[in-house]
C-alpha cells in the first residue's frame, strides 16, 4: 500500500520495496507463523498475548523465532509509530528463512510487521447480523496459526458465493469447530457455548470469556448441529470483526432471526474495554 512502512529483516523500508528471498522456505513450501491484531486509541491490543500464541505456533513446527517476544514487540511499535495511522492492524509473520535445499530449515528464520488500515465492516452486520455457513474441514495442526490458508481462502469463496460473510468448519465428526479466521459461540438461553478443541485458541475469544463468565453460564465443550439448533443467539470473535452476531448458519435461521440481548450486552462490554480510556 502507498505510503507505509513496513519490517522486513532487519530493515524498516516502503511496502512497495519489500522483498522476500526467492529461497525463504515461506515462498518455497509455505513454512511461517504469524499473528494478526490491532488496535485501540494508537495502541496495540493485548499484544504479549498474541506475541505467546505466535511463539507457541513457532514452536508446534519446529520453527524459532528470530528475536525475542520483547524484541518483537519493540519493532511492532517502532513500526507503528513510522506510520501515520489513527488505527491499525499488524501482522507479525516469521518466515521459515533462506534454504539452500529447498526444504531443510534454517538457523535463522524471518520476520515481517506489516501494519495497515483498520478495515470497518458494515454496520448492518452488528446490528441485524451476517450469514454464515458451514465446510467440513479437519485443520492440520489447529492450535498452530500458520501461513498455509488455501483452505480457508477456498472456504470463504465458497461462502461468499452462497451469500455468507464468513465459513464455519465442521470435522468429519461433524463437530462445529471455528471459522477461517473468528472463533464461534452459540447462546441457549443464558448458557453460552464454545468448542475448546482443535480450534485455535483466539485472543479476542479470550476476553469474551472472560467478560461472561460472571454473567452467564460458560461451557467449553464439543458443539454439535442438534445444539445449533437450540441455540437462541450465535456470534463469531476475531481481533478485526470483534463481536460479530450471527443471524443464519446455512438456511438455519438463529433464534427469532435477530440480535439477541445476550450478544448485545457482550458487544457493548467489549467495546467498553477495547475503546475505555
Amino acid at each position: 500500500m502507498p505510503g507505509l512502512i513496513c519490517y522486513v529483516n532487519g530493515s524498516f523500508l516502503p511496502v512497495s520495496e519489500a522483498a522476500v528471498p526467492v529461497q525463504d522456505l515461506a515462498v518455497l513450501r509455505g513454512y511461517g507463523v504469524f499473528d494478526f491484531l490491532r488496535t485501540y486509541h494508537g495502541q496495540p491490543f493485548r499484544l504479549d498475548d498474541h506475541l505467546r500464541r505466535l511463539e507457541f505456533s513457532a514452536q508446534l513446527i519446529y520453527l524459532a523465532l528470530p528475536r525475542p517476544p520483547a524484541e518483537i514487540a519493540r519493532i511492532v511499535t517502532d513500526t507503528l509509530h513510522r506510520n501515520d495511522l489513527p488505527e491499525a492492524n499488524i501482522r507479525i509473520v516469521v518466515t521459515g528463512g533462506v534454504a539452500s535445499d529447498g526444504i531443510t530449515p534454517p538457523a535463522n528464520s524471518g520476520l515481517i510487521v506489516l501494519v495497515t488500515p483498520v478495515r470497518t465492516y458494515p454496520v448492518s452486520y452488528y446490528e441485524q447480523g451476517i450469514k454464515v455457513m458451514t465446510v467440513e474441514h479437519d485443520r492440520y495442526l489447529p492450535r498452530a496459526k500458520t501461513i498455509n490458508y488455501i483452505p480457508a481462502i477456498v472456504a470463504l469463496k465458497q461462502a461468499e458465493l452462497a451469500g455468507a460473510v464468513e465459513a464455519i468448519y465442521v470435522n468429519r465428526r461433524r463437530h462445529i469447530l471455528e471459522g477461517t479466521t473468528t472463533n464461534f459461540f452459540v447462546f441457549q438461553g443464558s448458557q453460552l457455548i464454545t468448542p475448546k478443541d482443535d480450534i485455535l485458541p483466539g485472543v479476542t475469544r479470550d476476553v469474551v470469556l472472560s467478560l461472561a463468565k460472571d454473567k452467564f453460564d460458560v461451557f467449553e465443550r464439543l458443539l454439535t448441529f442438534d445444539d445449533l439448533a437450540r441455540a437462541d443467539e450465535a456470534f463469531i470473535t476475531a481481533s478485526n470483526k470483534e463481536v460479530m452476531p450471527v443471524q443464519r448458519v446455512n438456511d438455519l435461521t438463529i433464534g427469532p432471526g435477530q440480535v439477541g440481548p445476550n450478544t448485545r450486552w457482550l458487544m457493548d462490554r467489549f467495546r467498553a474495554v477495547t475503546w475505555k480510556s
